[in-house]
């Protein structure tokens, strides 16, 4: 399926002059277990994550990609070193403050799709700005909708959609908020190679087109040549960063790491 290419009505506003990255992460330590049993999941890890680019996350099992993606998305906590989205420093937060960080500023796209089975697929895209209290701005909710094809999906529940159209309908979900950034978890996991290589191409349009920023944690090497950026995680450190990544330069720098 070819995504189109389309002028948006509502684009994504232009970064701040001074180009604060949408997300970053300083000398992020995660510490799991104590004494013998201690394990550093992240070991003095920073990146920068800019507005509107597309970076994969990659590592070999037990490297630390899923608990980076998690600590700068605040769903876990760092033992040390900091975690900035946009302007706004995670740990200053309150509880109250960082729900309202993620909801209001960060989208998640999950392997499972997390949708809600008993509403429809339109309810679904619209549910985080429902529960945020906000109107959903209709004609970008269309755009979006007519963008990533499910027009004539809305009024089905998420049993009588396909896996490809139910992680469509969380990407949607994810954009139709409109947040600074979002995350995705091996987000074509479970889709086919035909389903998963639609959702990336409409990533991909995500942030050509609108502006969007995605951070994703991927083991596949033809998923992560999608992205704009591949950062390689290996024993919690980050040991390269690969720009314009193909899957070819992926797969070479996997093997140089061993994973």
């Amino acid at each position: 399926m070819q995504f189109p290419t389309t002028t948006l009505q509502h684009p994504v506003p232009e970064p701040a002059a001074d180009r604060t990255p949408a997300a970053r992460v300083i000398d992020a330590i995660k510490i799991h277990g104590h004494g013998d049993n201690e394990v550093r999941a992240l070991d003095d890890v920073s990146a920068d994550f800019h507005t509107g680019r597309f970076t994969a996350i990659m590592g070999p099992s037990g490297s630390g990609k899923s608990t980076l993606l998690h600590c700068i998305a605040g769903l876990d906590t760092l033992s040390s070193g900091q975690v900035m989205i946009g302007d706004v420093d995670v740990a200053s937060l309150t509880d109250r403050g960082l729900t309202e960080l993620r909801r209001d500023h960060v989208g998640f796209i999950f392997q499972a799709f997390n949708l809600v089975p008993t509403l429809t697929a339109a309810e679904n895209i619209s549910i985080s700005a429902r529960l945020a209290g906000r109107r959903v701005d209709a004609d970008w909710f269309d755009h979006v909708v007519d963008t990533v094809g499910l027009s004539s999906r809305l009024r089905h529940r998420p049993s009588e959609l396909s896996g490809g159209q139910q992680q469509r309908v969380a990407v949607a979900r994810a954009l139709v908020a409109r947040p600074r950034i979002i995350f995705a978890d091996e987000p074509t996991g479970n889709l086919d190679s035909h389903s998963g290589s639609e959702i990336l191409s409409f990533m991909q349009v995500a942030v050509r087109e609108f502006g969007q920023t995605i951070v994703m944690v991927t083991h596949d090497p033809v998923a992560a040549s999608y992205a704009d950026r591949a950062l390689f995680l290996a024993d919690g450190r980050i040991v390269a960063d690969l720009d314009a990544p193909t899957a070819d330069t992926v797969l070479d720098q996997i093997r140089s790491i061993g994973a």
